[in-house]
């Protein structure tokens, strides 16, 4: 079932086009990567679906819904859950707190001044922490963990909103490789086991090729090629890219020609 739907995204900065036409497709269970060098379009691409960015034009649709445009709030509201590069975590607060908070936040009991937050949702935080492999650390301070467990606490949060769609934004950056596996791996369980469309950007090609169902490659803000890891791995205008700018400059020259 197809979950998610981009078209013809655009966004210029000055007279820069930072993404032109970026169209794509996300199916529910499915892990989606963006590939491309520095300045390729990925993160103004993320940005957009996630609300971060406005969209100059073009269209971003979730489970039949528009969202394009819409503040951040409002697009995780209507189920878009998101990792960062730099894991955000209260590290001051216990592991099972962290994931209860969000949980606070989900359903609306912040505005209580009465409730006691360690009290609410504790429960439902442990199951989330079960599936990331947390629960034996639950009342652990975040602060005492080691980055890729922060990364697994960062992942049940996210999950806390019962999302549709997730995105992650580096989510092996200052991992591992051990760790970055580890991750990549139980994301993409999760994911098929609930049913969520996973979209990240990622510079690790062992996170890219070994996980993704499929990838999307950006130069200079547009699509140069989307496929099977193993197509991606095959494509001649990708080899060109990452031979370095020349090489970009003459795949996204190819590209025009073949779609003209």
């Amino acid at each position: 079932m197809t979950l998610l739907v981009v078209d013809r995204l655009t966004k210029h900065f000055g007279g820069v086009a930072a993404a032109r036409d970026v169209s794509f497709t996300l199916a529910a269970g499915e892990m989606l990567a963006i590939i491309g060098p520095n300045g390729a379009g990925k993160s103004t691409t993320f940005n957009m679906v996630g609300g971060q960015l406005k969209p100059d034009s073009g269209t971003v649709t979730l489970a039949g819904a528009p969202i394009a445009g819409l503040p951040a709030r409002a697009i995780w509201r209507s189920g878009v859950g998101r990792t960062f590069q730099v894991a955000q975590t209260f590290v001051s607060m216990t592991v099972a707190e962290n994931v209860q908070m969000a949980l606070v936040s989900r359903f609306g009991r912040s505005r209580s001044l009465l409730a006691d937050a360690r009290a609410l949702y504790r429960d439902e935080a442990l199951v989330l922490l079960g599936e990331v492999g947390m629960r034996p650390g639950a009342d652990r301070p975040v602060s005492e963990l080691a980055y890729g467990d922060v990364k697994r606490v960062e992942l049940a949060v996210a999950l806390a909103s019962s999302p549709k769609l997730l995105l992650m934004d580096e989510p092996t950056a200052g991992m591992a490789p051990r760790e970055r596996s580890g991750l990549m791996a139980l994301t993409a369980r999760v994911a098929r086991q609930q049913g969520i469309g996973v979209l990240y950007t990622e510079h690790d090609m062992d996170a890219v090729f070994g996980h993704a169902d499929r990838v999307l490659v950006l130069v200079r803000g547009e699509v140069i090629a989307a496929g099977a890891p193993e197509e991606i791995r095959a494509n001649a205008l990708v080899k060109q890219v990452y031979l370095g700018e020349a090489g970009a400059r003459a795949a996204l020259e190819a590209r025009r020609k073949a779609v003209a």
